[in-house]
């Protein structure tokens, strides 16, 4: 429990720091694209969201994350998606097409994650087990 709590105000002071402490990218709203910056080797980790293909849904998976790295979703799909990781209340909130996420830091995170929207959708961060697909349909339809 207590892990949880320093995760989730690290994430919280991560997430705040990069989006200039106005509030960060939450609810339903779209996300505006970014470009991660950097030179040399990358401090930030990029997942491509590829579409809806179950297990082939994010590229790479597993996507490996080392310490002091960051990871972002970029959705290469034409159709919105929501990156969660149910057991640490991750939320990446909307991703428009051709929009990216927030920076997360999730560098000692050993998790699968799957898409809100479009549940078949099924990752993984540092070598987790990819979670089995789950129902055909998202809330918001298929």
């Amino acid at each position: 429990m207590r892990t949880r709590t320093l995760f989730r105000a690290l994430l919280a002071t991560v997430l705040c720091v990069s989006c200039g402490g106005s509030g960060g990218s939450g609810g339903s709203s779209p996300s505006t694209p970014t470009t991660p910056s950097g030179t040399g080797t990358s401090s930030v980790i990029t997942v491509t969201i590829t579409g809806i293909k179950g297990a082939l849904s994010f590229s790479p998976n597993p996507a490996a994350c080392a310490t002091g790295q960051t990871v972002v979703w970029k959705n290469a799909d034409t159709v919105p998606h929501r990156v969660v990781i149910d057991d640490l209340g991750v939320d990446s909130g909307d991703i428009a097409p051709g929009a990216t996420s927030q920076p997360m830091a999730l560098a000692n995170v050993s998790k699968g994650y799957h898409c809100a929207l479009h549940p078949q959708m099924v990752g993984a961060l540092n070598n987790a087990a990819t979670p089995p697909e789950g129902p055909p349909c998202g809330p918001y339809g298929c």
